[in-house]
């Protein structure tokens, strides 16, 4: 499989596969990076159906960790949109498939950005929600939060005010891409409820496999995995 590497606007990228008019973004999730298993698995499917797929790291992860440059919705958000402008300029036909919080980043960067098709494994859809539910559990308010601007977590992950913020102002109110979703059912982060809400209002295909976890990594959860791709990756001419 060709593997090219590059760097977009700084930015530490891979494009798998031959050239082609028909272009995968693929935006990884949290303590992943632009080649884990999932987008080895994606690349590999995808290429078989004649696209090119190009990875990125997401600030904070893979050959950008120790980057003076947080992972905040607004870097993210601006990082995806740099990654599009480069695809944009190379392919004339793009589609999107996220993990994650890399789905929620996905939902406003390219909210209109004209994509063919969007595959989203384990995605969260409700960022406000769960850093809601991080707050509740670490017992930190919103005026401390404010205050502190900054706050780090039992968990390794920091709260901030600015993020926070982010999201209250830029609500996910419309997504008109024709959008598969592969969900497990003991995911621990993703709350079914919140899922099904998005797959019922943005009329969105949902597969459920039983006992997947949010991060799909045993051989099993794999398997299905590129079964789900196989069936969903569509042929296009």
């Amino acid at each position: 499989m060709l593997k090219i590497n590059l760097t977009i606007e700084g930015i530490p990228a891979i494009l798998w596969g031959k050239p082609s008019n028909k272009l995968f973004i693929a935006v990884h999730g949290n303590m992943s990076s632009k080649d884990d298993a999932t987008i080895v698995i994606l690349s590999e499917e995808a290429i078989d159906k004649g696209y090119q797929v190009l990875s990125f790291d997401l600030p904070e992860h893979g050959d950008r960790k120790g980057e003076d440059y947080a992972c905040k919705v607004q870097n993210c958000v601006s990082d995806l949109t740099a990654i599009a402008g480069y695809a944009q300029a190379i392919s004339s036909n793009l589609s999107v498939f996220a993990c994650s919080m890399g789905s929620y980043f996905s939902l406003l960067a390219y909210r209109d950005l004209p994509l063919e098709q969007c595959l989203f494994l384990s995605p969260v859809l409700n960022m406000e929600r769960i850093i809601k539910n991080m707050m509740v559990w670490f017992n930190v308010s919103e005026d401390r939060l404010k205050a502190e601007k900054e706050i780090e977590t039992p968990i390794g992950q920091t709260l901030y005010w600015d993020y926070y913020c982010y999201l209250k102002s830029h609500p996910i109110d419309t997504w008109n891409k024709p959008t598969a979703i592969l969900y497990g059912s003991d995911d621990n982060l993703s709350e079914f409820n919140v899922v099904s809400e998005f797959v019922k209002r943005y009329h969105c295909k949902l597969q459920v496999l039983e006992h997947g976890e949010h991060y799909f990594h045993t051989d099993q959860q794999l398997r299905y995995y590129r079964q789900w791709l196989k069936d969903n990756i569509s042929v296009q001419t």
